[in-house]
């Protein structure tokens, strides 16, 4: 249509040209013929006129060149407009379109996108760039906020964790709940446990200790086997295990709006120094990020260090206790062991006349308690120092886990299974008789008793056995002389006339007191007792041939001079008018017992004095920690104002300085320098050096190549020449002396920058 509205105009032009040019031609012929009056106007005399003034083809040929002429200018004069309009309204359009990119820019939307046809639109792409640089600098800024709030969150979770920590040490279970509790609302999680190892080898369990959700503590008694579950592959592993697609069956939690399941799942191993005192537990509906799985391990390590430091504090306390027992248990043993003389006697004294004398041989042997605990499978736990002693073992170490079968002769084992069985159901318990098997082969006889230890609901928990030595009444009761010959094999057996010389003698005298055979014929019973003891000793001897019998613990001097400790009884024996003929001793070595409780009387001793220092160490050290803390706050405002007096020096420095990181981003850039680049700050902070230099200058110099590359290979400490870009786009030549500087692990470059001036003469 404007093609033809275009024709149109010219053609109407061309017209009028037309029209315009032959009234220009008639008049032009009307002046001739006026200016020639002689000639009267016809169409000879026109012709005539023509070819006397050929200037008359000329004009008469204008009308229909200059018709033709204007129609053809008129046309291309239209074009042109045309064309000048759809450029105007071209660049209104971009112009809109530029605003409209720029509105958007303004007001951080950076999703917005400029389309142009024109390739070399230099516009179009300084506002792509600016874009691209807006919204980089704005990621870049947003980014450097999270890490800061990160470090800031954990920063003041780690010192609220260490004074939670360090306030409740003295207490597992509230250290244990005040731990899970403050942890879960920390990371805002909805649901915590805190697990404690129990148990030693393939017995040891996960104990939940302390439980806490939706605000609340909790009261969970749950028990999870050694390497079941999600708990325990954590700590075989000894890794953190997150999981973020919970099954829909592993956990759920109701509150008072409803019931939901956990989304994410974090398990952390409580580790100290290479040994694993535990788990946590945490449950979030939420997604948990790094950062917080990594605060969560940060938190189980320091709690771990507690958890190894509470465990070496009970176990000191654990000690004291055993030996305050051990102490008492030694002081009430000869009590215990005269109530089963006096008990052993009367036994005897019920018994047939005619064994009397084997039945007051057997008052002098030495009775005590024998304990150990097992569990219904079979496995000992517990046993005391008697059952090491009597079974012949040396430590716990030996026995502890081991099945009770191993303590019983192969003869009988199918008895004693069945037994077990019976006991282990629930079942009546068993007293008797029983014979156990030593290390080293030996039947041990004992009276004993296997009785089940219930827990609250009555199930069956453990068996305890308990038993007396009867090994040597049950071998009499089996063959009595079996039993003299055992007795004198194991006992010390003396038999004095009624002035004190010796009769007769088994070899455990012999053995005991380190006498010869030659030497005996003139000994007697006041040479064998220690100097110390021989006053009492007399008083009770008279006593003694009078009929008393005499039974206990003293002291006696060996052949050597060595001390001994014996503990037996006197028994007179009386002829067949039933007077006093000769005196019976038997008894056993109990030297070792009195050194073990003297030495036990000793460690208790030196216990009370480790104890007292230990306590004094502590109070000393914790004066140390808190001159150390305060000295550490001394010093950290002393670097603080180093630090901030640096940086006003730097900053009012003439010589431009910009400092920049190991990976070439800029930390600091002072005033000097900003007069000198025209940047201001907020242009160049965190943004690469290489902005500040042209990449031709980079490529083709050494230092400026190093400099702008990340790493530590810059060449540093040599003042070079350089041309350097300013804002303007202008390069302009300066001095530039590049510094490293380390602290600690964060390594930075310093570079002073002078201008270079040239007076021209």
């Amino acid at each position: 249509m404007k093609i033809l509205h275009i024709r149109d105009n010219a053609f109407q032009a061309a017209v009028y040209s037309f029209l315009i040019t032959i009234i220009v031609f008639f008049i032009a012929l009307f002046s001739l013929y006026i200016s020639d009056v002689s000639d009267t106007i016809s169409l000879v005399s026109i012709f005539k006129t023509f070819i006397s003034k050929p200037i008359l083809w000329i004009v008469a040929s204008l009308i229909i060149f200059v018709p033709v002429v204007i129609f053809f200018i008129y046309q291309k004069h239209e074009q042109l407009l045309e064309q000048k309009q759809h450029i105007i309204d071209r660049e209104n359009a971009k112009s809109l379109t530029i605003n409209d990119f720029i509105y958007k820019l303004i007001h951080d939307d950076f999703s917005a996108e400029y389309s142009s046809d024109d390739k070399n639109d230099k516009i179009g792409k300084s506002l792509t760039e600016l874009r691209d640089t807006l919204k980089q600098n704005k990621e870049v800024a947003e980014k450097r906020r999270n890490e800061d709030e990160i470090r800031n969150w954990t920063a003041e979770g780690m010192a609220k964790f260490g004074e939670i920590l360090r306030s409740d040490n003295n207490n597992l279970e509230r250290l244990a709940y005040n731990v899970v509790k403050n942890l879960t609302d920390y990371i805002g999680a909805i649901q915590g446990g805190f697990y404690l190892i129990e148990g030693i080898n393939e017995n040891r369990t996960f104990t939940l200790t302390a439980f806490y959700a939706f605000g609340r503590k909790k009261f969970s008694d749950q028990r999870i086997k050694w390497g079941k579950g999600i708990i325990g592959t954590s700590a075989i592993e000894r890794k953190v295990i997150y999981i973020n697609d919970v099954p829909e069956s592993y956990i759920s939690v109701t509150s008072g709006l409803g019931k939901s399941n956990p989304r994410c799942l974090l398990v952390s191993p409580l580790i100290a120094n290479e040994e694993l005192f535990g788990v946590i537990e945490i449950a979030s509906l939420q997604p948990m990020e790094k950062y917080q799985i990594d605060f969560v391990e940060r938190v189980s390590e320091s709690t771990a260090s507690i958890l190894s430091t509470v465990k070496m504090n009970m176990q000191t306390s654990r000690l004291l206790e055993e030996s305050k027992s051990q102490a008492q248990a030694l002081s009430s043993q000869d009590e215990e062991m005269r109530q089963n003389m006096e008990e052993l006697q009367a036994t005897q004294e019920e018994a047939a006349r005619q064994a009397e004398r084997f039945l007051r041989l057997e008052t002098t042997v030495n009775h005590t308690m024998i304990r150990a605990e097992y569990t219904i499978d079979g496995q000992l736990i517990y046993a005391n120092t008697k059952f090491l002693h009597k079974l012949e073992y040396t430590s716990n170490s030996e026995v502890e886990g081991k099945h009770i079968l191993m303590f019983i002769s192969k003869k009988d084992e199918d008895w004693f299974k069945r037994l077990w069985t019976d006991l282990s159901s629930g079942g009546r318990h068993f007293e008797g008789y029983m014979k156990h098997v030593t290390k080293n082969g030996k039947d041990l006889w004992t009276m004993a008793t296997y009785t089940c230890i219930r827990d609250e609901e009555g199930k069956v928990e453990r068996i305890l056995f308990l038993g007396l030595d009867t090994t040597e009444q049950k071998k009499l009761s089996l063959h009595l002389e079996g039993l003299v010959d055992a007795v004198n094999r194991s006992s010390i057996k003396i038999i004095f006339d009624i002035n004190g010389n010796i009769k007769e003698y088994n070899e455990s005298f012999l053995y005991v007191f380190k006498y010869a055979e030659k030497d005996i014929l003139k000994l007697t019973v006041s040479e064998l007792i220690d100097t110390l003891e021989l006053e009492l000793f007399n008083k009770k001897w008279e006593n003694i041939v009078r009929g008393m019998n005499f039974q206990g613990q003293f002291k006696v001097k060996t052949k050597t001079g060595e001390d001994k400790w014996i503990r037996g009884a006197f028994s007179a024996i009386y002829n067949m008018y039933g007077e006093v003929d000769s005196v019976v001793y038997i008894g056993i070595d109990t030297t070792n017992e009195k050194l073990m409780e003297i030495e036990s009387k000793r460690q208790n001793e030196i216990l009370k004095k480790q104890e007292k220092l230990l306590r004094e160490s502590e109070k000393e050290l914790s004066n140390k920690l808190k001159e150390v803390k305060n000295e550490m706050k001394e010093e950290y405002k002393e670097i603080e104002h180093i630090k901030l007096r640096n940086e006003k020096t730097l900053e009012g420095a003439l010589d431009a300085i910009v400092t920049t990181s190991l990976d070439n981003k800029i930390l600091f850039y002072n005033n000097a320098a900003v007069n000198l680049l025209g940047y201001a700050k907020d242009e160049v902070i965190h943004r690469d050096i290489s902005m500040l230099f042209d990449k031709k200058s980079i490529e083709q110099d050494e230092f400026l190549s190093k400099y702008t590359s990340p790493g530590d290979k810059k060449i540093t400490g040599e003042r070079k020449e350089i041309r350097i870009k300013k804002k303007t786009g202008e390069e302009i030549p300066v001095l530039i002396l590049l510094i490293k500087a380390q602290v600690d692990k964060e390594i930075t470059y310093t570079a002073f920058i002078q201008t270079i001036k040239v007076k021209l003469f």
